[in-house]
């Protein structure tokens, strides 16, 4: 297969910044009909003619604030970091395309790689990193056993926003290192009751690649007391290549040839003296499973032929899922001790089922012949925490210095098996931890500092166990491990004239490292859990700067970035079983990122971003940082643009733009990779009728033939192309 040129990164850098200048595209932080109305808002401090006029023309700073990481509501324009809010018209603006749950991170944030088109999100890091997934605050990551399934986890349509925090943070404890991404659930936003029916219908022209969906959210609020509660049900068949192939079963997991079934309830009552106090229920479950329709069938990397799915039922095995559920109490009080109280408990539970294998790390002669036996593998995990936290302004009647008191506990489960013969294959993990923090801010003028420090104590505890027989049925002592660690944080905040103004940083990340790969793979005798060094914490030193300028028509965000951790974890393939190995090894991280917008007029919208990563690591235990990181921690660079015309005022269309460059790495040594460059269209047309609101979504407009850039690197059957094109209509009904 021919590989079409793709740009020069440097050169498509020049070319995005160039963009700003000429009135064809610009840097992009997307506006969206909730950003309009926001501005709107404050645009009430200018007389009602003068209003009409900067809702045209001036690109204001965005008036939204954030509570991850901070807790209690935080302006953007106060936080010393890249920040990237996702409004629920850029997830709706996804979803018309795709039911992928991570592809509005890949099209809207700059630093996350390229969505995998499966359940797995492997390799989907942010700036090179893992980063910590968040469901109202709860965690959704299992660093005990990183899965890679965890980016699937609700219906995004319960979603209303997504907080994304890039680079290494402890602010809302482990698992962090790569950044925050908190799902923020829908609230009413009126009196009254508003019931939204959404339906959705696509495919790729085969009886066989039907997909279809039915959501409903219902939403009430009277007076001190509201409700949300969304359902859904999604039917989906199997993906098709640009030349008609069918996609492969990933063995880590397919959204293609499921089901998925949704609900979420919220109910919040306001009570006490001035509506003081309130309390939230949240109760979330989700299951999306594998028909069981299809097998895997091989193709040939050699000459260029994917692997591919045929009809049967699997043999032995049961179908692949993902279950993920959690129930939330929280609690706040708006006036305690002259501050903010906000408390939250919660328990959840997550369950991972990947697809069926017969490979040499599942025998074992004394269960069935060698190389006969079938197993699957299913991670399981149980949550329980408190994540609590007192908020305060102009403390000691300061002017404005900010202060944010907390405490967090933390109580997990965790364990792989061996689902079909019920073999152990990573021991049952138990970690606890404690962590108080505290983080404070001073703004005086155009200057913003602030600064903060967590203290994380946790505890590891693992009980005897023997490995498979593919590690030599070794028996490994068990034990407890200490984390204790000190992570502080400082930035400074400078508003410049001409609406410019420049940041910097400086945080620290924590994370365990994956516990459960090292566990599993023990082979030799007399072992203990105290003695596997690669159970150390990860932990990361993160340095940015960063500037940003909001003008008339135009602005623009560009941020610089060092990310570096001495006892690091990167991924290499193991030449047996094709599976992730991880190693311990330093790990130095460097890259930039711009993102900006322009907009000539009420008609038009100009999007771009544009992201580089590049990370360095050791070939071997020692020596220098020579070894160039690849697709599996680090994504090739990416420039995604969009272009959006109001054609009417109930009408609207937008052009997308993928765009992944081409990289060659540590050439004629250990770790050699080649990828290729990709572009790729998508084509949304919305329109208001009296009917409803009607949607065409078109992914991959031109029906290009690709390999997914994941699926470029050579593991354990992961040979795929990406899909074909995709026609999806959608129906959106209020009442």
């Amino acid at each position: 297969m021919k590989t079409p040129p793709t740009p020069n990164p440097a050169a498509a850098a020049l070319a995005a910044l160039l963009l700003l200048v000429f009135p064809t595209y610009g840097f992009s932080q997307s506006e969206t009909p909730e950003k309009i109305e926001t501005e709107k808002s404050r645009s009430k401090v200018v007389s009602a003619a003068k209003a009409v006029k900067a809702e045209e023309e001036i690109l204001q700073l965005e008036a939204f604030t954030v509570t991850t990481g901070y807790r209690s509501p935080k302006a953007i324009d106060q936080i010393p970091g890249a920040i990237k809010l996702i409004t629920t018209a850029e997830i709706a603006g996804t979803q018309m395309l795709t039911d992928d749950a991570t592809a509005v991170l890949s099209r809207i944030v700059p630093g996350y790689a390229p969505a995998t088109q499966a359940m797995n999100n492997t390799g989907e890091t942010l700036r090179g990193r893992v980063a910590l997934r968040l469901f109202d605050g709860i965690s959704q990551t299992t660093p005990l056993r990183e899965g890679s399934r965890n980016g699937t986890f609700t219906d995004m349509d319960v979603v209303g926003r997504i907080e994304v925090i890039n680079g290494p943070s402890a602010s809302e404890g482990i698992g962090a290192v790569g950044g925050i991404i908190n799902y923020i659930s829908k609230s009413p936003e009126k009196e009254g009751s508003e019931a939204v029916l959404r339906s959705k219908f696509s495919g790729q022209g085969e009886d066989d690649s039907i997909n279809w969906r039915v959501g409903f959210n219902y939403f009430h609020k009277a007076g001190n007391k509201d409700l949300v509660v969304g359902t859904s049900f999604s039917d989906r068949g199997i993906s098709y290549d640009a030349n008609g192939r069918r996609q492969g079963m990933s063995q880590s997991g397919s959204i293609h040839d499921s089901e998925s079934q949704n609900i979420f309830i919220k109910a919040g009552y306001t009570f006490g003296e001035n509506n003081e106090q309130r309390a939230t229920l949240t109760v979330s479950r989700f299951h999306i499973e594998g028909k069981g329709n299809y097998v895997f069938e091989f193709g040939d990397r050699a000459l260029g032929i994917p692997d591919s799915a045929r009809r049967g039922k699997p043999l032995n095995a049961k179908t692949e899922f993902n279950d993920f559920n959690q129930y939330a109490l929280a609690y706040n009080h708006a006036n305690l001790l002259g501050g903010s109280l906000n408390v939250q408990i919660y328990k959840a539970s997550q369950a991972m089922r990947f697809l069926t294998e017969d490979g040499s790390d599942r025998q074992d002669p004394l269960i069935a012949p060698l190389g006969t036996l079938v197993d699957q593998s299913e991670i399981n995990s149980q949550k329980r925490g408190l994540r609590s936290s007192w908020f305060h302004k102009e403390l000691f009647g300061v002017a404005g210095l900010e202060v944010n008191l907390g405490f967090d506990v933390l109580d997990e489960t965790a364990q792989q098996k061996l689902a079909l013969t019920d073999r152990v294959w990573v021991p049952p993990m138990n970690f606890t931890s404690k962590a108080p923090f505290v983080q404070a801010s001073y703004t005086r003028g155009p200057v913003t500092v602030s600064g903060g420090v967590r203290r994380e104590d946790g505890e590891l505890q693992v009980d005897d166990y023997t490995t498979t027989y593919f590690r030599n049925r070794v028996f490994v002592r068990g034990g407890t491990l200490e984390y204790q660690e000190t992570i502080p944080n400082a930035g400074l905040i400078v508003r410049l004239p001409s609406n410019w103004s420049v940041f910097a940083s400086y945080s620290k990340g924590y994370t365990l490292p994956n516990v459960g790969i090292p566990l599993r793979n023990v082979n030799v005798p007399n072992k203990s859990v105290a003695g596997i060094l690669d159970l150390q914490a990860v932990i990361a030193d993160n340095k940015e700067a960063g500037v940003t300028w909001n003008g008339k028509k135009a602005s623009l965000n560009a941020s610089y970035y060092k990310s570096y951790s001495d006892f690091g974890v990167s991924l290499t393939v193991d030449p047996v079983t094709r599976d992730f190995v991880m190693q311990r090894r330093p790990v130095d991280l460097k890259g930039w990122e711009v993102s900006g917008e322009f907009r000539p007029n009420k008609l038009f919208r100009f999007n771009a971003t544009y992201s580089h990563t590049k990370g360095m690591t050791r070939t071997t235990q020692t020596g220098p940082l020579t070894r160039q990181m690849g697709m599996a921690s680090i994504s090739p660079d990416k420039l995604n643009l969009s272009a959006t015309w109001k054609f009417s005022d109930k009408g609207s269309m937008t052009l997308y733009q993928d765009n992944l460059f081409k990289r060659d790495i540590n050439i004629g040594a250990s770790g050699e990779e080649h990828t290729s460059g990709l572009t790729l269209h998508h084509l949304t047309v919305n329109y208001d009728t009296q009917w409803g609101y009607l949607s065409l979504g078109v992914e991959n407009l031109t029906n290009k033939f690709y390999i997914l850039p994941w699926s470029q690197i050579d593991q354990f059957l992961n040979y795929f192309a990406g899909r074909g094109r995709v026609v999806s209509l959608s129906h959106t009904l209020k009442f």
